[in-house]
């Protein structure tokens, strides 16, 4: 049945693939469905009444298909292209004042980091750093965020799945520490989106910001922003366009749409929403979200347990991983190293990738990913080290 599943996806043919966190490889179903809909809309326009018809129901069909794995009401979902987009809708949307205070983890991507500084530089808000990456195998994020609090800390920003060291933070504590404070909560979902078994509702955060592209394995080019009801107003749309506003009748823009729309733009790739439909759904029909989820922590277990018993190797996490990002180093813990062990795997035919903080190397597993798959890549790292050694 496995096999069956993984004959879908035809990137895994000719490679033996661990880098779902960086892009995850697209199904035949959704590579066919944005040829067809590429079609379709040639055929009926590719401008004109019946082609904007259809545009409008493929987003609503999205929205509804993102938002019933997230359980959330549909209106609360922004449709981006990308995380960094959505992080950056809602870090821009705040109306930032001088002496403001921007707290972030110490492993976040670089990509946001970017974003916070440039919003230092422009309002004068103070951006701090609280060590997370310490709490992987000891410690209390909680405890570490409420630490590193201000009065005057208008906004959070944290990864759900830490993307370096592969950590699932506590985000429903979290969230209830940042309310009680006042303090909004950006969440950076890059690792967490089809993943996770997800309930926004429940978890709390006021943004989390996602893709298809990775976990879900839909096309690049299409995400996600998901802003809590009760937050929306206070959040101000910074990219704006026709999609962002109600237009009267004599063609003038009078308001923000009151759902998520107000954060859309223009045109975009139309046909990339019918392919990440068709992702999610494959993954539907194997399991639920949890099931999938369970299949993953068996499979990153497995790979954790016989990378440690590798003499060069050290795992950063010392106990069985939470999600399917593994990351671990070589004893000698050169960067060179990192990255001449990634090349030498690639020419094998096996995909993993380098991190720079703190210098590792990453493999992530998805529920599909086999064991014999993992099993290639533990031998392919005895044969570099031996000839590293020798």
């Amino acid at each position: 049945m496995l096999h069956h599943h993984r004959e879908q996806f035809p990137a895994l043919t000719n490679k033996t693939y661990f880098n779902y966190g960086g892009q995850g490889p697209m199904p035949q179903v959704a590579i066919n469905a944005i040829s067809q809909a590429q079609t379709y809309i040639q055929q009926i326009g590719p401008f004109g009444t019946a082609v904007n018809s259809w545009i409008r129901e493929e987003q609503k069909a999205t929205k509804i298909a993102i938002a019933s794995d997230l359980h959330v009401p549909d209106e609360t979902i922004t449709l981006t292209e990308d995380v960094t987009v959505g992080c950056n809708i809602a870090m821009w949307g705040i109306d930032w004042q001088a002496g403001d205070h921007i707290l972030l983890s110490d492993c976040e991507h670089p990509g946001i980091i970017a974003i916070a500084r440039e919003i230092s530089r422009r309002f004068a808000v103070e951006v701090t750093i609280c060590p997370l990456m310490a709490t992987l195998n000891a410690g209390n994020p909680t405890a570490v965020v409420t630490q590193h609090l201000r009065p005057n800390t208008r906004l959070v920003i944290l990864s759900h799945v830490l993307w370096n060291t592969g950590q699932v933070l506590p985000l429903d504590k979290i969230a209830e520490v940042c309310r009680n404070n006042n303090v909004r909560l950006l969440v950076d979902a890059a690792q967490s989106v089809g993943l996770l078994p997800l309930n926004l509702t429940e978890l709390g955060a006021d943004f989390y910001a996602f893709t298809g592209h990775k976990w879900l394995c839909g096309p690049g080019g299409v995400g996600g922003l998901y802003v809590r009801p009760e937050v929306r107003e206070s959040l101000q749309p910074t990219f704006i366009g026709w999609r962002s506003v109600v237009i009267d009748s004599q063609g003038q823009p009078v308001d923000w749409y009151p759902d998520g729309k107000r954060y859309e733009v223009a045109t975009s790739n139309y046909p990339l929403y019918t392919g990440l439909r068709e992702a999610i759904a494959i993954h539907q029909e194997w399991g639920t979200p949890m099931e999938r989820y369970q299949q993953i922590c068996l499979k990153s277990e497995y790979l954790w347990r016989h990378l440690t018993t590798l003499p060069d190797i050290k795992c950063l996490p010392t106990s069985p991983p939470e999600s399917g990002l593994i990351s671990f180093q070589l004893t000698n813990n050169q960067p060179q190293a990192s990255r001449q062990l990634v090349e030498f795997l690639e020419s094998q035919g096996l995909f993993t990738r380098t991190i720079a903080s703190p210098n590792c190397v990453r493999a992530c597993v998805h529920y599909f990913t086999l064991e014999s798959e993992m099993d290639q890549l533990v031998d392919g790292i005895k044969r570099f080290c031996q000839i590293v050694n020798h």
